[in-house]
């Protein structure tokens, strides 16, 4: 109830079975949230989805805590990613993106190559932001989260 107005609020989280792994190996993960709300007879919906940057790469295990991304080199990676994003474009419509990666250090060249193929593909249904979560919030800094926000208020009201 807000202002004295009820309302159900439901959040459903869809997680794929495909390509499941474990963490810093060759895998992909995919999670689709829908939040809808339910007031006097209508409904609304929106949908969220959060995966793995959708090209091959792959982190090796080894004794190091976070080992260093490899993106391989012998395959097509335009192909697979033009067919991820087709995909997300019959099922959901306009898709925006939004890069939490680091821009520096070892996840730096995973950033760029995305960055790079999403202008590429020159499709008006994708935008792209990065925003380096980890540089620009570190130390509890939640407050920075404002600024990913302003960036992305058009789209979200469109």
């Amino acid at each position: 109830s807000i202002n004295g107005k009820c309302f159900d609020w439901l959040l459903v989280s869809r997680r794929s079975c495909f390509r499941a792994g474990v963490r810093y190996y060759v895998r992909a993960n995919f999670v689709e949230t829908e939040q809808i709300v339910h007031y006097k007879g209508s409904k609304a919906s929106f949908v969220q989805t959060r995966g793995s940057i959708p090209f091959f790469w792959s982190q090796r295990p080894n004794l190091k805590y976070k080992p260093k991304p490899q993106i391989s080199k012998s395959v097509n990676h335009m192909d697979g990613f033009q067919r991820h994003f087709d995909s997300q474009i019959i099922s959901y419509g306009k898709q925006m993106i939004v890069n939490l990666v680091n821009q520096k250090g070892s996840e730096k060249p995973l950033e760029q190559t995305f960055a790079k193929m999403v202008n590429s593909m020159a499709n008006g249904m994708v935008r792209y932001i990065a925003f380096d979560f980890h540089k620009e919030c570190s130390r509890m800094r939640w407050d920075r989260l404002q600024i990913l926000m302003d960036q992305l208020a058009e789209q979200q009201d469109e």
